[in-house]
């Protein structure tokens, strides 16, 4: 099944999936819409979907679409008027020690045995278990023009990398991987704020967070970058 999204994209075409068992709340059966992978899309286009409310996931640009829940709400932080707060500044006390570097490209024997070692100690109830190289490049192995690969580094080791689109208004956090024995350091909210810092300053507006649920656990991290903006009714609206 296929539609147009809007006439200033009319050239773009969704489809949508079967519904499948939502991965975030029990008992919910989910659709989504995903953009034509045929379709070229630069990262003006892109950018213009991720104010829309979409996400990138691998090489699709897709957005929930369910009939009977609106659950998922799309989130993002501008950056300008964020204020870390006594958590968020011990968090940055604490990894004073580790260094971040953006990188273009990545060494993937290097990357992929950490994720591994995160997806299969962190998400071993989810549906990305157990993580092969094949669903790591087809995830995050592959990357867009517009991608960088945030590596934060304890002496030379790799313990953390974030995966961030730079887009037109702001970055896109795409997804986020650490050595789960450190999970003292808080190295998953360390990653948000040297995302909104590159953001600052990269003079862009937002850090887009992708979707937020109130009622499953695993979202509630999203709710504590402040201030924050929530996509509801084809607009963003403070919080």
């Amino acid at each position: 099944m296929s539609r147009d999204i809007t006439p200033d994209l009319h050239k773009i075409q969704l489809y949508l999936t079967e519904a499948h068992p939502c991965s975030y709340l029990a008992d919910k059966q989910a659709t989504t819409a995903f953009v034509d992978p045929k379709h070229p899309l630069d990262t003006e286009t892109y950018s213009h979907l991720s104010t829309m409310g979409f996400r990138r996931s691998g090489q699709y640009i897709y957005a929930p679409r369910c009939a009977s829940c609106k659950s998922c709400i799309p989130v993002r932080v501008p950056v300008e008027g964020f204020k870390p707060t006594r958590s968020q500044k011990r968090c940055l006390k604490r990894n004073a020690d580790i260094s971040a570097h953006i990188e273009p490209n990545i060494d993937l024997d290097e990357h992929y045995a950490l994720y591994q070692k995160y997806i299969d100690t962190r998400h071993s109830d989810g549906d990305m278990y157990p993580a092969t190289l094949t669903q790591y490049r087809d995830f995050i192995g592959k990357p867009w023009e517009c991608t960088r690969f945030i590596e934060f580094r304890l002496g030379e080791k790799l313990i953390a990398c974030a995966v961030s689109d730079w887009l037109d208004d702001g970055l896109s956090a795409i997804y986020t991987y650490y050595d789960p024995e450190l999970s003292v350091r808080s190295l998953g909210t360390l990653a948000i704020l040297r995302q909104i810092e590159l953001a600052q300053e990269q003079g862009l507006d937002h850090l887009y967070l992708g979707y937020w649920i109130r009622d499953s656990a695993k979202m509630t991290y999203k709710s504590k970058f402040r201030p924050g903006e929530l996509y509801i009714e084809n607009r963003w609206l403070r919080i």
